[in-house]
């Protein structure tokens, strides 16, 4: 296990290429937008389902 770590700690400083500082924002940037615009997605969809499944239940309450 000891010899894993000390192996992986080499691998991360010695041949891991790490983003610049602008890269990484700009990678953030778009993490954030595209993690906004899909739970607006799934807050829509949730609410359709939610919804039609209340219209459904009313719908058999008046049979």
């Amino acid at each position: 296990m000891i010899q894993y770590v000390k192996e992986s700690y080499e691998e991360l400083t010695n041949h891991v290429t790490w983003p610049n500082i602008s890269d990484a924002q700009k990678e953030m940037v778009v993490v954030v937008v595209f993690s906004i615009l899909f739970s607006l997605v799934i807050w829509g969809m949730d609410s359709s389902f939610e919804y039609l499944i209340g219209k459904y239940f009313e719908f058999m309450k008046l049979k």
